[in-house]
């Protein structure tokens, strides 16, 4: 599996990228919030970031 985000609804709170450095970083040109490593690190800190979510666009992917 994989973690993803569905840039179409990010709002580009940065609060997965506060969370998870390594795994989430913003594009700046796009002013969303990107994965920078889809196969993923900590998974507990993946779910937090998922919880934490204000618009819920992150989600694991097969």
């Amino acid at each position: 599996m994989k973690v993803i985000i569905d840039e179409e609804v990010c709002i580009g709170c940065e609060t997965c990228t506060e969370l998870c450095p390594e795994i989430f970083r913003m594009d700046e040109m796009k002013e969303k919030a990107k994965v920078v490593r889809p196969e993923g690190g900590s998974v507990d800190c993946i779910e937090e970031a998922m919880e934490a979510c204000p618009v819920s666009c992150i989600h694991w992917e097969e």
